[in-house]
């Protein structure tokens, strides 16, 4: 099995929404790219709530025009072992700090956990923070096949009450 690590965060100190995956998937890393599987539908679904076409956009532009919103990204684990990309497949997850990371963005507001694994691993660390709304959202992985991409879209537009 290989080890996969993560990406350094995506924020800044006007950061008010923090969406958090659970650890990049090969193409990503292949990439140095959030989200690269053609597969996912997360930039279709970001670029839907900020009302902006970002698929087409190079990957930096994209990130400024997040930050630009108030929205950072980040992950929950910082490096685990997985064969292949699914989350079901990772072990020995080595678990960030999100209460300390969370603790120095001072404008963040809001959590949304783009899976069930994120969520799981993030509300734990997080739940202690009443000040910080905390947002399951079904995952934009083209391997989460049960929701439709419009099923997805409508939870994924309850962000826009979180952005800047």
């Amino acid at each position: 099995m290989a080890l996969k690590s993560a990406f350094p965060p995506s924020v800044d100190a006007d950061t008010r929404l923090l969406i958090l995956g659970s650890l990049p998937g090969d193409a990503s890393i292949r990439q140095g790219e959030y989200y690269a599987h053609r597969g996912n539908a997360f930039w279709h679904l970001i670029g839907d709530v900020l009302e902006e076409d970002l698929r087409g956009q190079p990957y930096a532009l994209r990130l400024k025009r997040l930050r630009a919103r108030g929205v950072g990204l980040w992950d929950v684990i910082e490096s685990a072992e997985r064969e292949g990309s699914l989350d079901s497949r990772i072990r020995g997850a080595e678990l960030r700090d999100l209460g300390l990371f969370a603790a120095r963005l001072q404008a963040l507001r809001a959590v949304a956990f783009n899976g069930k694994t994120a969520a799981l691993h993030g509300r734990r660390q997080l739940i202690a923070r009443p000040d910080l709304t905390l947002i399951d959202l079904p995952s934009t992985s083209g391997a989460y096949a049960s929701l439709s991409r419009e099923a997805k879209r409508q939870h994924w537009m309850t962000l826009r009450d979180h952005l800047a």
